[in-house]
């Protein structure tokens, strides 16, 4: 029983899973800079989990370094940006790998006008019902957070012009 408990107590204190996106936009230009940041594992049993349930983990982490093409698939799948309430589609410009963690570059076009972004997050929604996935928006001046969740996925960031 107290080894149960040990054990309870414990996955209580486990850090949530958690990922952080930056989106920048530069008043006046046509795209958004996004950067996404995970920790690398959680990558790997996402995309497994959510894409591709049919290969093997194993064969999912030898892939050094990970397909770009099949990164940005999962990239775009997960995370769902609007531009003045259009969709627009993000284009992998390249990944880095530092310790445990995976860093994504992306690039979307947007309207040179825009008032508004809205953001859809789910990745690693599927893998865990405490997954946190931090946004902090930038255009000029203007800086703003949200912490989008599996039951709060999406975000609507005005633009102050």
């Amino acid at each position: 029983m107290p080894k149960a408990l040990i054990i309870s107590i414990l996955m209580l204190f486990q850090q949530a899973p958690a990922t952080f996106t930056g989106i920048e936009h530069i008043p006046g230009t046509d795209s958004l800079k996004v950067s996404v940041r995970l920790d690398h594992e959680l990558f790997i049993r996402d995309y497994q989990q959510t894409i591709f349930d049919d290969l093997d983990l194993e064969v999912l982490r030898k892939m050094k370094p990970f397909p770009s093409d099949l990164a940005n698939n999962y990239l775009n799948s997960r995370i769902s940006i609007r531009s003045n309430k259009e969709q627009v589609i993000g284009k992998l410009l390249r990944m880095e790998e530092n310790g445990g963690d995976i860093r994504f570059i992306m690039l979307f076009r947007v309207d040179r006008k825009v008032k508004s972004i809205t953001v859809k997050n789910s990745i690693l929604n599927g893998f865990s019902s405490r997954v946190e996935n931090f946004v902090v928006f930038k255009s000029g001046n203007f800086e703003t957070t949200a912490k989008l969740t599996p039951e709060h996925q999406t975000e609507v960031f005005l633009i102050n012009k």
